[in-house]
């Protein structure tokens, strides 16, 4: 493919109409950093010397998908062009994307081949959500796809009482990941899944770049964590997953739990997320809990961290 102007036809679109300029600011920045993380070995070609940057060039990686050099430089300026399904197949391949991270390509680039749920910013929760999440023995809440805390049961908030007692536009269960103090937040070690929860935003939000209530929400975020920041530059994406975590409690002490996701029908894009205890411990710790003991229970700093919140009432 040496032209740059390929006619579409019903297999693909032109990024000019169908994407906007912060869409293919996006695809840009998505399709470098995973050429980036190819070295020449990986596809075959001797290492070469006198290399500026990490990975393929591009004219390697344009030979290597059968694609037009000037054609994917420009695809990766963020340029308008023509795209088409085979060709950004091609691509996919070539860059040796996961299921995950081809969806998210394709959908940055607004053609046929990665299915995305509509947005539903102002839906309201059924009540019989938070009946099943108030039937739960065990820890369990509901977010967005932009992990706003839609709802939760009482174990849960007995858990992180942070994020369930924040004013409502502040209720986000990755900004309190990223921005909670180390001495009470009730992941031993919260870095562990902050990879995770980016990948799992930055699929989101190739769904909803054009949102400004997103890319605010984001610019937030990057001032207040540099961890953040780093991890939103790397690019990477991922899907919700079955986790093993470990929490802690001041009065009940450590909880080891698997999380597990399940898309709720009701809401486009969110997710009642469930923590299940893996060993004896975890389960009489919860079960304390569950039965409302040691709910209000807070650890020594949380006076000094959040002196404006009182405990919140919980009901089972």
């Amino acid at each position: 493919m040496d032209s740059v102007s390929t006619t579409v036809n019903g297999n693909g679109s032109h990024l000019t109409g169908g994407a906007s300029t912060a869409r293919r600011t996006e695809l840009a920045a998505f399709l470098r950093s995973r050429r980036e993380r190819i070295s020449p070995e990986d596809v075959g070609l001797p290492p070469g010397t006198r290399r500026r940057t990490a990975g393929l060039r591009r004219e390697e990686l344009a030979q290597l998908a059968g694609v037009g050099v000037t054609w994917y430089t420009w695809l990766e300026q963020g340029r308008p062009i023509n795209v088409s399904v085979q060709v950004l197949d091609a691509v996919a391949r070539t860059l040796k994307l996961d299921p995950t991270e081809r969806a998210h390509l394709f959908r940055l680039a607004d053609v046929p081949g990665a299915a995305s749920l509509p947005g539903c910013d102002d839906c309201t929760l059924p009540d019989e959500v938070q009946q099943v999440l108030d039937a739960l023995p065990i820890p369990a809440c509901v977010v967005s796809e932009r992990f706003d805390l839609l709802a939760w049961n009482a174990v849960y908030a007995a858990i992180f009482p942070g994020v369930t007692s924040a004013p409502p536009d502040k209720r986000n269960t990755l900004f309190s990941v990223f921005t909670s103090m180390p001495c009470c937040a009730p992941f031993v070690n919260h870095g562990a899944y902050c990879a995770s929860m980016v990948g799992q935003l930055r699929v989101a939000y190739g769904k909803h770049v054009d949102d400004p209530a997103w890319t605010h929400f984001i610019r937030r975020l990057e001032a207040a964590s540099p961890a953040f920041t780093e991890a939103w530059a790397a690019q990477d994406v991922a899907l919700p997953g079955v986790f093993v975590k470990n929490l802690r409690h001041p009065a009940v002490g450590p909880i080891t739990v698997s999380s597990t996701s399940f898309a709720v029908q009701a809401m486009p894009g969110a997710r009642m997320t469930v923590y299940t205890p893996v060993d004896d411990p975890s389960k009489k710790a919860l079960a304390r809990l569950a039965a409302g003991e040691e709910a209000d229970a807070r650890f020594p700093c949380w006076s000094e961290h959040h002196p404006e919140r009182t405990v919140p009432a919980l009901t089972a």
